[in-house]
């Protein structure tokens, strides 16, 4: 096939269009900027923004599929700039699989959007949309599912993945907020006691979209559903954490916070903030506290049967890989 993934110079779309040429398939890749690593795999790349329709449209010319990653991740800001990117941009895609008459496609979302701050233990994708959402990202998330789901029909077969907390070398966003805080003295854990969490190492996330691309169709059984993306083993997220900070070179960490005080400065920082439309995040949100102190995994049964999902690189293989690269990250800085 040739594919089009949007966000494919991201942490997740990178990956997914290595192991999209490493199958046999050609990829094209639409991003704000130019990325060196694609172009030494032999993607195709388009720059601009997802918001953009015509841009868009322009892109996906002459493909049969899209993977769509593009998205504006970040536990704080302003409804109306995640609107812009993850629902209006969702509606571009959509537009153009309608007009270039594209036959799948993949869509990128998030558990988020069904994470309400209560513990959440082997649900299932039955679990209803949180009321309210934690934040803007979950929100606008919800609302593009809504949109792909909707856009189902025997001439465009659509499908969402939820892959949760995606880490692994080179992750963007929670590898460097976790390592900077050790590095500053600041990482605390929250609660008396640890909760069991979902996490996917990268290559499993990329895995799943390649699975998922191949299997989808119009009418095929995957058809207009959604699929949490896990690696299956959940874990205390004390052992996810201390596993990345043994990665970085830093000791474990057992300091710990109470939390119901941390979760009534969020409400207090998150009331000031919104009040006077700040736009820079919070020292605390609710979204963090939750992460932190809530348990939140899944029952993947049905990743495994639909799509043919197993996780090929463990928990405690992919812990290896990341020291390696940020050993020789170390190294290379030194050097």
């Amino acid at each position: 096939m040739k594919v089009l993934v949007t966000g494919g110079g991201g942490f997740l779309g990178s990956a997914i269009c290595r192991q999209l040429a490493a199958a046999g398939h050609v990829v094209r890749a639409f991003s704000r900027n130019r990325h060196a690593g694609l172009d030494a795999i032999g993607v195709e790349q388009r720059l601009g923004d997802i918001a953009s329709m015509e841009l868009v449209i322009d892109a996906s010319k002459g493909v049969d599929a899209i993977v769509h990653c593009a998205a504006k991740v970040a536990p704080w800001g302003a409804l109306e700039d995640f609107y812009e990117t993850n629902v209006r941009g969702t509606d571009n895609v959509l537009a153009a699989c309608e007009l270039n008459e594209i036959a799948k496609l993949v869509f990128t979302s998030s558990p988020s959007v069904v994470q309400d701050g209560t513990d959440q233990e082997g649900i299932t994708e039955s679990t209803p949309y949180a009321q309210p959402f934690m934040n803007a990202y979950a929100h606008t998330k919800a609302l593009a599912e809504q949109r792909v789901l909707a856009a189902n029909s025997p001439q465009l077969a659509t499908v969402i993945l939820r892959p949760q907390i995606v880490w692994g070398p080179d992750d963007p966003t929670f590898l460097p907020l976790v390592l900077a805080k050790a590095r500053a003295g600041k990482l605390r854990f929250i609660g008396k006691a640890p909760k069991k969490i979902d996490s996917v190492y990268i290559d499993n996330a990329a895995d799943a979209h390649v699975l998922a691309l191949e299997k989808l169709a119009p009418g095929a059984a995957i058809a207009g559903k959604v699929y949490f993306i896990s690696q299956g083993e959940p874990g205390f997220n004390e052992d996810l954490v201390n596993g990345w900070l043994n990665a970085g070179g830093f000791p474990p960490e057992t300091r710990r916070l109470p939390e119901g005080p941390l979760r009534f400065l969020a409400n207090a920082f998150e009331s000031v903030y919104g009040a006077l439309r700040i736009q820079k995040a919070p020292p605390l949100t609710r979204f963090i506290v939750d992460r932190l102190s809530t348990a939140l995994w899944f029952d993947i049964s049905a990743a495994r049967r639909d799509l043919g999902y197993a996780p090929r690189v463990s928990v405690a293989e992919g812990m290896a890989r990341l020291a390696q690269h940020l050993t020789r990250e170390r190294l290379h800085k030194r050097g």
